[in-house]
């Protein structure tokens, strides 16, 4: 099939103008980008994996007092059956106690401790987030000795 030219046809006062060929397939590309824009404007945000965004107690805390639990919030939903949480004190976890999603929030996993000595303690943790990524990761945190007052 052999291409055809239409040459540029003049207006008056020699000025050429567009074909209506040409013409119409600037309109035609026109119509594709604004389509191919809008498409992109209205596609499903990407998944993220659930991250940890607050913890209680905090990464590296130097704490007085022992916490009465360990709190752990992320930016989505985790599956509770598929939730792991451990503190542990060297090598040794210092509760069989398994962790539970929040009742007030389900972004949110928890774990009851006992009365924790004075030292360093590592918090390890697993969630599944509900869009099915798994999350693993730890931190550290300190109970220090009590200090007695004179």
């Amino acid at each position: 099939m052999q291409s055809r030219t239409v040459p540029a046809l003049k207006r008056a006062g020699g000025q050429s103008r567009q074909s209506p060929i040409s013409a119409l397939k600037g309109i035609a590309l026109g119509a594709g980008l604004i389509m191919a824009l809008a498409a992109g404007l209205h596609s499903p945000p990407a998944a993220a994996h659930a991250m940890l965004t607050k913890a209680e107690p905090a990464r590296r805390a130097q704490l007085t007092r022992p916490p009465a639990q360990v709190r752990l919030w992320f930016n989505e939903e985790v599956e509770k059956d598929y939730a792991a949480l451990t503190v542990i004190q060297g090598d040794k976890p210092v509760t069989a106690a398994k962790p539970m999603v929040a009742e007030d929030d389900p972004k949110a996993i928890v774990l009851p401790l006992p009365e924790l000595p004075p030292g360093k303690y590592t918090v390890k943790f697993r969630v599944l987030s509900v869009d099915g990524h798994v999350v693993d990761s730890s931190y550290d945190f300190t109970v220090k000795s009590k200090v007695s007052g004179k």
